[in-house]
């Protein structure tokens, strides 16, 4: 069985990445990344890439649960981004990640996005989800998407989920579920706030941003695996992140940079 599954892993991230991992060099890094960070992180590796030419970055998004069931398979990832601490915690205690190495990156936020066109009121705040124009509601799926989880957990607060569970339409990641209500799939999605100002979702949309004491703090923490453990070039794309390039990429897609005026408890 581990055969198998080890193959397995083999064609799927030979075509997610074009080539087999297998024959990796040292100094490409494999990041497996939360769909959230889709704009972000594009940015962010083609920024790196200028200032460090030898360094090759490639990324695969998808949820933080599915990711977590890779690599407890054995994906060979150097990093994982994940769009909360849970499935961190859970691999370092594993024993799968170098130690010491998990730290917070950003916190995320959830919106209420809308095409253009749509008539949904959001001068009545997430109580428009009820609306006879919302017939098809689409959120992350909350059993391993974290902004699943979050959009869930609003929905409660306000009393909406009763009402709205019905309508729902699950997507896979955050990514898919934007998809969703941007193919017009859904009426209106409950998404992360670094995609629905990406480019396209801003001019083919907009959107209302849900007040953040409706849900638990959405902190996005990345850590380094045991297959990147010691590898220079990590360390120099962490640096990276954390510096002011990295920070300014995330800040403008929405993310709170813990330190930059904002704080956790």
């Amino acid at each position: 069985m581990k055969k198998i599954i080890g193959y397995g892993l083999l064609i799927v991230f030979t075509l997610i990445f074009g080539f087999s991992i297998s024959v990796q060099a040292g100094d490409n890094i494999l990041i497996a990344a939360a769909s959230n960070l889709r704009f972000a992180m594009h940015e962010i590796c083609q920024d790196f890439q200028e200032e460090n030419s030898s360094i090759h970055t490639k990324v695969a998004y998808g949820s933080s649960g599915n990711f977590f069931a890779q690599i407890k398979q054995g994906a060979p990832f150097d990093i994982f981004f994940s769009a909360d601490t849970k499935y961190p915690e859970l691999l370092e205690k594993d024993g799968l990640t170098a130690k010491e190495t998990q730290k917070v990156y950003a916190v995320g936020k959830i919106v209420l996005w809308v095409p253009k066109g749509s008539k949904v009121d959001f001068d009545k705040g997430l109580q428009a989800v009820i609306s006879s124009r919302v017939t098809k509601l689409t959120i992350a799926n909350p059993r391993h998407a974290p902004y699943g989880r979050a959009a869930a957990e609003s929905l409660r607060y306000y009393g909406l989920w009763e009402k709205v569970k019905g309508k729902l339409i699950y997507g896979e990641n955050i990514s898919q579920t934007a998809q969703f209500v941007h193919t017009g799939a859904a009426d209106a999605g409950i998404i992360a706030l670094s995609l629905a100002i990406s480019p396209r979702m801003l001019n083919d949309g907009k959107y209302w941003e849900i007040p953040d004491g409706s849900y638990s703090d959405i902190e996005q923490v990345y850590v380094v695996l045991k297959k990147g453990e010691g590898k220079k070039s990590i360390r120099k794309f962490l640096d990276f992140i954390h510096g002011e390039r990295g920070g300014k990429i995330l800040s403008r897609y929405g993310f709170v940079i813990l330190g930059a005026g904002e704080s956790r408890s």
